[in-house]
């Protein structure tokens, strides 16, 4: 079967350097079941290239494997001890790159994904990473799945691209090292996208 124009510029896009693909994934469509979340929010980790905050900073490892490529591949962590959190492979072969998808709005299947939230407010239903993945029952299963084929979860182009000028981009959240660095994008004005919190470092217990 061949590819549509659409499916080849994301091919494309997520073989590319990572910033770029991750606004270029503002707008794409992500299901998995019968729940489908369009992103609004993304953040970009440039792996072993000098930065801290990535997974694959220090190297491969059994978890962040998956991250080294091919591109297009679902990389699934689990954290806090009780929350699964999503990323988007991309980037050459063995640069470990990859996008953070943090937050999105449900367009399809809300019912179930409200039913998995528990939540009454459905601008919430997808507004984090961990909700995110909560709203379309993606867990550990999902680890090292091809995204852009007609597995369990895919990733497919927007209806329409999000003009650049509605992108905005800044600082990340959550995390130790370069967390000022402005590699979060997301669309202005949409009410699904998660507020910022800066990080601040645990003081040691004296």
């Amino acid at each position: 079967m061949g590819r549509s124009a659409g499916g080849t510029a994301l091919i494309d896009l997520l073989a590319g350097p990572v910033l770029p693909a991750a606004r270029g994934l503002l707008g794409c469509l992500l299901s998995a079941g019968d729940v489908t979340v369009r992103l609004t929010e993304v953040e970009a980790y440039a792996g072993t290239a000098g930065d801290p905050a990535s997974h694959a900073h220090r190297g491969r490892t059994p978890r962040n494997a998956v991250m080294f490529g091919p591109p297009g591949y679902a990389y699934v962590y689990f954290t806090y001890g009780m929350h699964w959190c999503m990323n988007v492979v991309t980037g050459p072969e063995g640069e470990a790159s990859a996008v953070l998808l943090r937050a999105g709005a449900v367009v399809s299947g809300i019912e179930l994904a409200r039913s998995r939230r528990r939540s009454t407010v459905d601008r919430d239903l997808a507004r984090g990473p961990a909700r995110l993945c909560s709203a379309l029952g993606i867990d550990r299963t999902v680890y090292g799945t091809y995204l852009l084929g007609d597995g369990p979860v895919r990733l497919s182009p927007p209806a329409s691209p999000v003009p650049p000028s509605t992108v905005e981009s800044g600082p990340r959240v959550g995390v130790n090292g370069a967390h000022d660095r402005p590699w979060r994008f997301w669309i202005a004005g949409d009410p699904t996208v998660s507020p910022y919190r800066r990080h601040t470092p645990r003081r040691p217990t004296p």
